[in-house]
């Protein structure tokens, strides 16, 4: 007997969902996750405000982007929330009027938890490489880890660092500040 058909899902079912959970359509499937624990939300707080700092926010730092913490982005069919997400301002000038962005960012960071990390990992990687996503870091706040990926051709990701506890980080594409990867951990 044939499996019935799968429904296709829309951006009602992100809609209706309950405010404690983060929707994300992946191939036509709705998948849902709780708001991060505490010590995962701090990583990606701290993260984003260093790097909001110094590239975003900061007239004397090297600024030029936009650093976006959970951005909807609507690309390729999929409605994906990373948890960190930033555009150069050459590429996209203003921020849309929409809630969601339809521009590929050129960097996205997923903080990894248990429930979370094999998603990122086996289904969103390879997504954010097919649209074209130049950089891509990969935190861990148990393993205290630091991944750090550039874009390669035929769309594949080039790990080019994995930095842990409290080591230097000065990575692609923000190489122009350093901070310690520890400021990240609760």
């Amino acid at each position: 007997m044939a499996e019935p058909a799968r429904r296709i899902a829309t951006y009602e079912d992100i809609l209706a969902l309950p405010e404690n959970l983060v929707g994300e359509i992946i191939h036509g499937q709705l998948h849902t996750m709780p708001r991060p624990a505490p010590r995962h939300a701090r990583a990606y707080s701290a993260l984003g405000g260093t790097l909001g700092g110094a590239y975003d926010w900061s007239p004397s730092g090297p600024g030029d982007w936009w650093i976006i913490d959970e951005p909807e982005l609507h690309l390729g069919g999929h409605v994906l929330v990373p948890d960190l997400a930033g555009w150069r301002r050459e590429r996209m000038p203003s921020l849309p009027e929409t809630a969601w962005f339809e521009l590929a960012p050129d960097w996205v960071c997923e903080i990894l938890s248990p429930g979370t990390a094999r998603t990122d990992r086996a289904v969103k990687m390879p997504i954010y490489a097919g649209l074209g996503i130049p950089h891509l870091w990969l935190v861990d706040p148990d393993a205290r880890t630091l991944e750090v990926y550039s874009l390669a051709p035929q769309a594949r990701w080039l790990l080019l660092a994995t930095l842990q506890g409290d080591d230097p980080v000065s990575q692609l594409p923000f190489e122009a500040l350093s901070f310690s990867l520890a400021m990240l951990w609760a």
